[in-house]
């Protein structure tokens, strides 16, 4: 029987973990929906209200939920038309039952505001997150730009309708 309900723990430990990972996971989709979409109720919702996000140079860092509305408000959203995020290389690591770090890559396409030509961002993000009332978020992020260049004589246009 001990044995048996060791079992059982062990699996329930593991369902957590697979669940935890899920809803990571959905934070970064849920970033890159609510910037690129200009859901700011989405991408705030990510965020706990004592959360740092260090976009680095030439950006700064922001701290707590009125940092996030000036970053995104005042300095990235007038910067930028139109962006698309796109994450991958996803690892998760847990501290513990309610803690865990993440980094992943992102590539993002976009183009300035008052500009035609397509800019390609390169990054890292890194990531401690925490669980609360069984919720997860993001406490703080860190980002690092490896690159930001115009790709010249490339537009970003929509498909032509017939």
């Amino acid at each position: 029987m001990a044995q048996s309900q060791k079992a059982v723990e062990q699996l329930l430990v593991r369902l957590d973990e697979l669940e935890s990972r899920i809803a990571i996971r959905d934070l970064a989709s849920d970033y890159c929906h609510g910037f690129d979409k200009r859901d700011y109720d989405r991408f705030l919702a990510i965020w706990w209200p004592d959360c740092t996000w260090n976009i680095g140079p030439p950006f700064g860092s922001f701290e707590g939920h009125e940092g996030i509305h000036t970053a995104v408000h005042e300095v990235l959203w007038p910067a930028w038309q139109e962006s698309h995020h796109l994450t991958t290389n996803h690892v998760i690591q847990f501290g513990g039952a309610d803690s865990a770090t993440a980094i992943c890559d992102v590539d993002c396409v976009g183009t300035l505001v008052g500009e035609e030509v397509c800019q390609i961002v390169g990054a890292t993000y890194r990531d401690t997150l925490q669980r609360r009332e069984g919720i997860w978020k993001i406490l703080e992020r860190g980002v690092t730009i490896h690159y930001f260049n115009p790709v010249p004589g490339t537009r970003l246009v929509p498909p032509a309708t017939s």
